[in-house]
């Protein structure tokens, strides 16, 4: 099966990210802008967690906050399970599963390499299955 680095060459999309002094409005207009369901959160270089379409909802939303006065260091997701490059789209598929996440940071030699969302694991395992399905079909007609 496909490992991460596979999904992030076919991605062709740069990874987005704010501070965690941005307000939440402005990271959901960029959000909106860039038709993504996260971003990442960068301080001075660093990774620093994730603010999901669901740390909106359950952190904002939910607990009656203002996005305008709102900060995304405030809701953002720190506790994400970091991958490799090398790590299998299983492992993706496990991790996602038991920890009820859409999203996996990855990191290559201790820096952020990218990120991988359920929708590229999804899409890597319906190729997968095609390009099965097409040796097989390929090989009964041989």
């Amino acid at each position: 099966m496909k490992t991460v680095v596979e999904i992030l060459s076919r991605k062709h999309r740069d990874v987005i990210g704010v501070t965690p002094s941005t307000t939440v409005l402005d990271a959901l207009k960029l959000m909106s802008d860039n038709n993504i369901g996260s971003l990442l959160v960068i301080e001075s270089g660093e990774y620093r967690g994730l603010m999901t379409e669901r740390d909106y909802a359950r952190k904002v939303i939910l607990a009656g906050k203002a996005s305008v006065d709102t900060k995304v260091g405030d809701i953002m997701s720190t506790d994400l399970p970091k991958i490799a490059p090398e790590t299998s789209v299983e492992v993706c598929m496990q991790l996602m599963s038991s920890r009820n996440i859409r999203y996996l940071p990855v990191f290559e030699e201790g820096k952020l390499h990218g990120i991988v969302s359920v929708n590229d694991v999804i899409k890597a395992v319906i190729d997968h299955q095609a390009e099965t399905i097409s040796h097989l079909h390929s090989y009964i007609h041989s």
